[in-house]
């Protein structure tokens, strides 16, 4: 049950359909996207009943995409009280763009979604947390374009992504063009490395009970909030199989049809808020990291 003493936690959602994953990018073409069933109103739609259900708000990471294509949901999401932050437009990796072309995406996706929901638009996260050493020159271009908060840098080791020496918890990293908080997915340290703890496809791949405990250490140890995301297709475990490698489609499709219940339990066992607001409760504490020059080991670090 919820410890009323604790931190209170980020919970974070990623607007975007089932074909839109990165693990289905080389079967299913951007230019073929209209062509597919889309899902993504039912799946979030349930969410925002699930949400309703117990009095809790929400960060909506939405796909440019998605809001052009599905405004009223947009605007439904708003209109719950829930926040809305982006996810790029065409949920393209960083490191497969040009700075010009990843500001244009970020643009057109930041204008989209505060034309449509009629609020400010301040937090980013990157597809596929796609914001690595080789890409920190992302936070300029979000600092440039507005943003006052990212949360794209998971401080572990993974075959698509990871900073493995970031930071664990809320930081303000001083970039050349200016600060921009970063709330990096949750992780718990054992034995030297970063376990993640920080939902998806690890939520659905782990036990829930090790999830708990892991979110429990987060609070109760080390007093800080854990940053918690759900994919919108996670509730939608009717969706169509889409091809690809069995690797692929085990990491998409593992365990989908027990994400709702599990939820359920989280939403139960710990208290959450949007990012805007942990932010807000965390400004008078948070640590700055500085930018390193390019090849620096780090590639950023906390400043003493």
């Amino acid at each position: 049950m919820k410890h009323f003493g604790d931190p209170v936690n980020a919970l974070t959602v990623d607007v975007e359909d089932y074909f839109q994953v990165e693990a289905f990018a080389d079967v299913v073409r951007r230019q073929d996207w209209p062509m597919w069933e889309s899902r993504v109103e039912r799946s979030t739609y349930r969410l925002l009943e699930l949400l309703a259900e117990r009095n809790v708000h929400s960060t909506f990471f939405i796909l440019g995409w998605v809001a052009e294509n599905h405004p009223q949901l947009v605007r439904d999401i708003a209109r719950a009280g829930h926040e809305i932050a982006c996810h790029s437009y065409q949920h393209q990796l960083i490191h497969t763009q040009s700075r010009d072309e990843f500001r244009v995406d970020v643009r057109q996706a930041k204008f989209l979604l505060e034309d449509i929901a009629g609020q400010e638009v301040i937090g980013y996260r990157a597809p596929t947390y796609s914001i690595t050493e080789r890409t920190l020159w992302a936070l300029d271009i979000l600092v440039e374009e507005g943003f006052r908060y990212d949360s794209s840098i998971f401080p572990i080791y993974h075959d698509r992504y990871g900073i493995p020496g970031a930071e664990r918890f809320i930081h303000t990293i001083r970039c050349h063009s200016g600060e921009l908080v970063e709330f990096p997915p949750s992780t718990v340290r054992l034995a030297g490395a970063n376990l993640p703890m920080t939902g998806g496809g690890y939520f659905r791949l782990l036990p829930y009970s090790v999830f708990r405990w892991g979110v429990r250490r987060i609070n109760r140890l080390e007093h800080q909030p854990a940053i918690f995301m759900v994919h919108a297709w996670e509730v939608d475990p009717d969706q169509p199989v889409v091809a690809g490698t069995r690797l692929n489609i085990w990491r998409h499709r593992n365990n989908l049809s027990r994400t709702e219940s599990r939820l359920k339990r989280l939403l139960t066992d710990f208290r959450f808020a949007p990012l805007r607001d942990v932010l807000h409760l965390s400004e008078q504490k948070i640590e700055i990291a500085e930018l390193r020059p390019v090849g620096s080991k780090p590639a950023y670090a906390r400043m003493d």
